[in-house]
């Protein structure tokens, strides 16, 4: 993992929390402090799963197979073997179950037990103390962002204008503007500010605010028009990518999409068509009733029906 030619921010912050986590759990162990060591591997899954893979998911499924989707393969791939070998010693069973379909399926060479490995050795090269503080500010913030959002009943896949965020130093003002992009796309926000005191973000203010500690995060509640379509278009894009499941389609099955409805959310599908077609893996964006063989369901966007078909394409 570490000779790959391309890896993103993403990547690099994953690597370096889990060198950290070889380090922490080696200590714990070296201490006969295993429910420290446990402990550990535990806060590291929950930030493998609910951050790096949850903001990977779009490199994991595009079409293509670019050096971005191959890094966040061979990234992952580490991880879970790396876990698998910190975990041997915890849960035997379960780590040799993860690393014989992980390592023995696809390597013949490879050691036939996760019992017959070496103890994994951490490149503290690869620790990024700053990144690893960045990026758990990030994490915090984007928190409390849809915290905000859940007070005000907007969903996520709604883009809103702007995110005002209250951190406690001028070195967090920092350290968030250098990861603020992700917490923009986290959130679905367009831009960024900082205040100093929530204290006149209240109820009716136009904004939803949701805070812990020193920290405070409000949302503008104001949804201009153009927003409100893009967010209609977001909708479809869900709506369809559900329906390719029911439907039993392959996930990079590519197909026909057919729409119709009432002029507004015809004209937003038509808007972000490019978008919408690029999402769901559809070559074409019909407008017409959809042909034999597709399957169709009709669903409610803001004040307007519309009536979608999908069908496989070959």
């Amino acid at each position: 993992v570490a000779a790959l030619e391309y890896r993103s921010e993403l990547d690099s912050w994953i690597l370096s929390e889990l060198n950290q986590l070889i380090v922490d759990v080696t200590g714990a162990l070296d201490d006969y402090n295993p429910t420290r060591a446990g402990r550990g591997i535990d806060d590291f899954v929950n930030i493998l799963s609910n951050w790096y893979v949850r903001r990977s998911r779009r490199r994991f499924w595009k079409s293509e197979s670019d050096a971005d989707k191959l890094a966040a393969y061979v990234t992952l791939y580490h991880c879970l073997v790396t876990l698998a070998k910190l975990l041997a010693p915890f849960v035997p069973f379960l780590a040799e179950e993860i690393y014989r379909n992980l390592v023995c399926l696809v390597d013949r060479e490879a050691p036939e037990s996760v019992h017959l490995t070496d103890f994994p050795v951490a490149d503290v090269a690869m620790i990024d103390h700053r990144l690893a503080a960045d990026t758990r500010l990030a994490i915090k913030v984007s928190s409390l962002g849809r915290a905000a959002r859940s007070k005000a009943g907007i969903k996520v896949r709604q883009p809103l204008s702007e995110v005002l965020v209250k951190v406690s130093s001028r070195q967090e003002k920092e350290s968030l503007n250098r990861v603020a992009s992700q917490v923009l796309d986290e959130l679905n926000v367009k831009g960024m500010d900082f205040i100093d005191d929530e204290a006149g973000l209240v109820s009716g203010s136009g904004y939803a605010v949701a805070t812990e500690g020193g920290y405070a995060v409000a949302i503008s509640t104001h949804i201009p028009s153009e927003l409100v379509d893009e967010g209609i278009a977001r909708e479809v894009v869900h709506r369809l990518q559900t329906m390719r499941r029911s439907a039993g389609f392959d996930i990079a099955d590519y197909i026909v999409t057919f729409y119709q409805g009432e002029a507004s959310i015809q004209e937003v599908i038509g808007q972000f068509s490019d978008y919408i077609k690029q999402e769901t893996l559809s070559r074409q964006l019909i407008n017409g009733p959809p042909e034999d063989g597709a399957y169709v369901e009709r669903h409610r966007f803001g004040h307007g029906e519309v009536a979608l078909g999908v069908k496989r394409l070959g």
